[in-house]
């Protein structure tokens, strides 16, 4: 095996990454960090590191040059759309570096993916049912993960270290962008005041879902998304969730049977309060559906998903939740579950009187192949799920191929079954 260095550039809010860089030491492997604001500095610690302080636009010849001037043979970073990860995925792609990113779990909520060169739209994984079908029957089955506990409350803590360390970026990093769509202080700020008066919702929204999954009218399930997400900001062809509000809701009014309900449920880490009802009381009198839209800011994701005639999603692992569930899905963008035979192929206004469950065996093959390919067991936020998490993803990190790779080379997909 050929002497490999790594560079890591952002991690997630937590030691996950240190502890990962000592793993890699651990295995002879040579770690490098590039720092690009306090946050990174603070959970890198006083490990050495090269702080990255030139403008954005500069980025991506500063990552060339340090690759070069390194001999860096691969990229770690966690996540793929922020732009300074975009940047230098790209500059890695043109020097011949492979690309590692990690990202939150394609299946929830013990695992988290790790792919190369992109995750999402950008993933590897084929768009092609059959490939799914050759590939699978070969691998194991799914094994159980082992579980762990995650306390919101510690996740919370992290952010909020690394947001404070970020008060010094104008000093030490006065170049740094945040790829967030607001800033640190009015996102807790939204928290807060969300997580005061959402006290006094719970047992109205809880009697609401009650009476839809206890009715006798069918129903619709809208899981919305959060507006700074990447999932929506870059792979997806909505602004926000008020663009999608109104094109599912003047679809569902023109042709949804008239027996039927919505139940729209907000992100429970929305910061926001009462943004997306206000626009719902307009557009439910915009679209004469008084009567015909139950909207929920809480409540237990699992039997509202069963209990639906249909899910439409954006391109959530909700909708990943509902394959599993074999209820009719439709995905409004390029989500990786997004197959013929698995989610609904034709229109938003189609769905509403077209939807069919997915195929059970196509999903079972879809499943234990993604799961094979990228999916890692572990977590980030607490030291037992980060020691897991090393643990798992230090062999993956260091075979000479993905496993995506070799199965990609040994079968390779059509462009028709």
């Amino acid at each position: 095996m050929k002497p490999r260095t790594w560079v890591l550039l952002q991690g997630v809010c937590s030691p996950f990454f240190a502890r990962l860089a000592q793993a890699l030491q651990a295995a002879g492997v040579r770690v490098l960090k590039l720092n690009f604001n306090a946050g990174d500095c603070l959970y890198w610690g006083a490990r050495p590191a090269t702080h990255c302080r030139v403008a954005p636009a500069q980025i991506g010849e500063f990552f060339a040059a340090y690759c070069a001037r390194h001999g860096v043979t691969d990229l770690l970073v966690f996540g793929d759309r922020r732009p300074v990860h975009q940047q230098a995925i790209a500059s890695a792609a043109q020097l011949g570096v492979r690309s590692h990113v990690l990202e939150e779990g394609y299946f929830r909520p013990y695992w988290f993916t790790l792919e190369g060169d992109g995750v999402n739209r950008h993933s590897r994984l084929p768009r092609a049912p059959h490939w799914y079908h050759a590939v699978a029957p070969s691998l194991p089955p799914v094994a159980a993960p082992q579980t762990f506990h995650q306390p919101f409350a510690t996740r919370a803590l992290h952010d909020v270290a690394y947001h404070v360390a970020g008060l010094l970026n104008p000093l030490v990093f006065p170049h740094y962008r945040t790829h967030a769509e607001v800033s640190a202080p009015l996102e807790y700020a939204g928290y807060v005041r969300r997580y005061l008066r959402l006290r006094a919702r719970h047992a109205a929204d809880a009697q609401r879902a009650a009476r839809c999954l206890a009715g006798s009218q069918p129903y619709f399930f809208l899981p919305l998304q959060l507006n700074g997400d990447a999932q929506i900001r870059d792979h997806s062809p909505f602004t926000d969730m008020h663009e999608l509000l109104d094109l599912v809701l003047k679809s569902f009014a023109r042709h949804a049977p008239s027996n039927t309900l919505l139940v729209v449920k907000n992100h429970p880490l929305d910061y926001r309060w009462q943004g997306h009802e206000r626009q719902l009381q307009r557009l439910l009198r915009q679209y004469d559906l008084a009567g015909r839209v139950v909207y929920l800011e809480t409540g237990d994701l699992l039997p509202l998903v069963r209990g639906a005639r249909g899910v439409v999603t954006v391109n959530s692992t909700v909708g990943s939740l509902a394959l599993e569930l074999a209820r009719p899905t439709l995905a409004l963008a390029a989500a990786i579950y997004h197959l013929p035979g698995l989610t609904f192929q034709g229109s938003l206004d189609d769905f509403w009187g077209g939807g069919e469950p997915p195929e059970a065996t196509l999903f079972d093959n879809f499943r234990r192949t993604v799961m094979y390919a990228t999916q890692i067991n572990g977590g980030f936020y607490t030291a037992p799920a980060i020691a897991l998490a090393v643990a798992q993803l230090l062999p993956a990190l260091l075979r000479e191929r993905t496993r995506l790779d070799e199965l990609l080379a040994s079968t390779p997909p059509l462009d028709a079954p």
